[in-house]
């Protein structure tokens, strides 16, 4: 099924950029998920604004585009990034009270209701541990994990080898899942002393749902010892 699907996208992005705009929105609903929870890591609640103002750029030149799906993901990616930096550097000039460019790099994303009906790695709580990874790791990890690029492709986003990638994904989840296994002894710790213990998440054996969502069957460590 999901085969099916990526080839109806890949006729869709074919399709867009001859025109077509039931294509278009096609496109959008696949990657504008992807990427509000990309920019709400990077620029916590403006993230709605971000994507709308990546999204005008990407209508614009997609009939230029060069490449296949995957690129086109990352192709998106880059301009979301680009136009949160931007937005960030704005917010840093602005005067009066407001909030520090280091406190904004570590604001949760706000729930949207189109998205909600996502798994565990989509929800509030999770952008939230992941933004405040340091920002190499996080970025690679939602390139990664939530937008779903492979290691060569999140690299051109970030400018980066795909060696350095999968070294800062693997590196952050080796980190959220020691967050997450101590948050669990600390549930069960706190719990009646007659209830079942539950192991904590580990990155081996029984992976935590937050580190199983990569589109290309790994974690984002593959070839990281």
């Amino acid at each position: 099924m999901e085969r099916a699907d990526e080839e109806r996208l890949r006729r869709a992005l074919r399709e867009a950029q001859d025109g077509d705009e039931n294509s278009f929105r096609m496109l959008y609903r696949d990657v504008q998920p992807r990427l509000i929870r990309f920019a709400g890591a990077l620029v916590g609640p403006d993230a709605e604004d971000v994507t709308s103002e990546a999204w005008l750029q990407i209508a614009r030149d997609l009939p230029s585009f060069r490449g296949d799906l995957d690129g086109f993901r990352g192709w998106t990616a880059t301009i979301t990034r680009h136009r949160a930096l931007d937005h960030l550097r704005r917010r840093s000039r602005r005067p009066s009270g407001d909030v520090p460019i280091e406190e904004l790099t570590t604001m949760a994303a706000g729930v949207d209701t189109e998205l909600a009906a996502l798994d565990c790695i989509a929800t509030q709580d999770a952008i939230r541990l992941i933004a405040e990874l340091p920002r190499d790791q996080a970025e690679a990890v939602l390139l990664r994990v939530v937008v779903g690029l492979d290691a060569k492709t999140a690299g051109k986003v970030l400018g980066k080898r795909s060696g350095a990638v999968r070294t800062a994904s693997y590196r952050g989840l080796r980190r959220l899942a020691d967050r997450l296994a101590s948050a669990d002894s600390s549930s069960a710790d706190s719990s009646s002393a007659s209830a079942e213990a539950v192991p904590p998440a580990r990155l081996t054996g029984d992976v935590h749902p937050l580190l199983r969502r990569d589109k290309n069957g790994g974690t984002g460590a593959e070839g990281v010892t």
